[in-house]
Parts: C-alpha cells; structure tokens; sequence
C-alpha cells in the first residue's frame, strides 16, 4: 500500500518559510506584492483567484485583484499590464487563463515583464528553465518536485515518465527531472505503448486531463506516482488522472487529488512573487 504524499502539509511549509521571509523583507521596508488579473466570470477560474489571494493573505503578501467585464478588449488588457509591468509595488503579475476567446492569450503573456512573470509561461522565462538559469519555474511542476522530494526518493538515475506535453505542466515537468539526472520520457496522444513506458517508470507524472486515466497495469510496483489531474467523475466528484484505489495499492508514493498537487501550485507561487520581490530589489543572494 502506497504512503500518501500530504500536498496540503508540504504546502503550509513552504507558505510558513515565504511568510517569514516576508516578514523580515517588512522590517528592512520591502513590501511583497502580487497582481492578479481575472476577466471574465469563469467559475473556476474565481474559486482558483480567491485561493490566491488567501494564501497571499497567509504569507504576508499584498494581493492586488483586477476583475475585469467579460467584454474587456486586448488592448484594454494589454495597458492594464503595461501599468503593472512599471508599478513599483507589484512585484508578481498573475493574469488567470482561460481568457475570453477575443484576446490572445499569447499576446497577453508575452507582454508580461519577464521579472514579473512569476509563473514562468514567457518566452525568455521558458528559455531560462531549458538551460537550467531561472529565478522562476513554473508553479505546478516546481511544486511536484517539492512533492517527489518529499518522499526522499532520489531522482538521479531513475526512469521518470511524464504523460501530457503541454507548456504550462508536461514540458517544464520534464525539463526539471531532467536537470535533476532523471531519464525522461514524455509520452503523449500519439505515444505507442504507453502502458508498456508507463510500468517502467520510477517516477511517473500524469498530466493528461483525463478522469482515471493511469490504472493499476500502467503503474510499476512501488514508483512514485503524482497525480496532477483535476477532474470530475461521471458522479461529479472531484478526481485526478490516476485511478486512485487501484494504484494506491501498487504504487510506493502517491499523491491524493484534491490535497495534493493543487495546494503546491498556489504555496509556489507565494514563493515566486517573493523571489521575484528580492530580484527587483537587488536581495538575491
């Protein structure tokens, strides 16, 4: 039977270490602050906003919410992050994807200054993960690392699966196993025997999108397996990409959905924004 990997628990860590480097930031007169940009009324997208901003709450770090009508113009949003881009007192800019279908979302993202990007999606950001010379990694795959970590399993050496090559999580994931010695596979929609690569993995991230897509057979007796899936069941309960009962039982580690991989994205971003306070003031050591 797998132990359980307790996103949640990992995750009030790293928020109680940003808090108190926040806090001493305070005392020498560096406040920390995050902008977050919603356009729209995107349900999910406002559950995933106000959570942000709680956990900005936690760690000490002023939250700057713009809520902006579902109407709103590309160029309208391209001056609001333009004034960010040379507001002092922001230090991280967040702009909530989905956007509406009239603005594009690449536009959006490469008009965001790279110092601010604190979830890495810019071009100069992205090239800085490939050679291994970031300031910011993207917020899900840092936080999977942080939960691999966790488990004390050494990633030097081992065959690390990824499933799903998106930018925002299948690609930089590998990227990081990589940088730390894994041997990385990235499987995807036009992979041929998946489950046979799959089962070999000592490592395995699935990132798919799909409800209980990764089953017992795919999965090598005692690998650690991180389940960054956020779905619904045919019952409309929340589930992962894993099927949860049945690989819980082969697998060494696993992380649960919810209460795992998600509260890790949000505690990495409170530590991007306050990494990005300490570059912009010259603090980095």
């Amino acid at each position: 039977m797998a132990q359980i990997i307790d996103g949640k628990k990992i995750s009030a860590e790293v928020k109680a270490g940003v808090a108190a480097e926040v806090a001493a930031l305070k005392e020498k007169g560096v406040s920390v602050g995050l902008a977050v940009v919603i356009v729209g009324n995107n349900p999910a997208s406002r559950v995933y906003v106000n959570n942000k901003k709680k956990a900005c709450a936690a760690c000490g770090i002023d939250s700057y919410e713009y809520a902006l009508p579902e109407e709103t113009t590309e160029e309208e949003l391209l001056r609001l992050i333009d004034q960010l881009n040379h507001d002092s007192k922001v230090n991280g800019i967040l702009v909530q994807l989905p956007v509406p279908k009239q603005i594009d979302d690449h536009k959006i993202i490469a008009a965001i200054s790279p110092l601010k990007d604190v979830d890495a999606f810019t071009e100069g950001n992205v090239g800085k993960i490939m050679i291994g010379e970031y300031n910011f990694l993207p917020c899900t795959p840092a936080g999977c690392m942080d939960l691999i970590d966790s488990t004390g399993v050494s990633v030097d050496g081992k065959n690390c699966v990824v499933i799903g090559r998106s930018n925002i999580v299948g690609k930089p994931m590998a990227m990081l196993l990589l940088h730390r010695n894994g041997t990385v596979t990235i499987c995807h929609s036009h992979t041929k025997n998946l489950r046979e690569i799959c089962s070999q993995a000592d490592i395995l991230v699935a990132a798919v999108g799909k409800a209980g897509f990764v089953t017992a057979d795919m999965v090598k007796e005692g690998a650690v397996v991180i389940d960054v899936g956020m779905n619904r069941n045919a019952e409309g309960k929340l589930c992962g990409d894993v099927d949860f009962e049945a690989v819980e039982k082969k697998a060494g580690y696993i992380t649960p959905v919810p209460g795992g991989v998600g509260p890790m994205t949000i505690a990495t971003l409170m530590r991007n924004t306050l990494t990005a306070a300490k570059v912009q003031n010259d603090l980095l050591g």
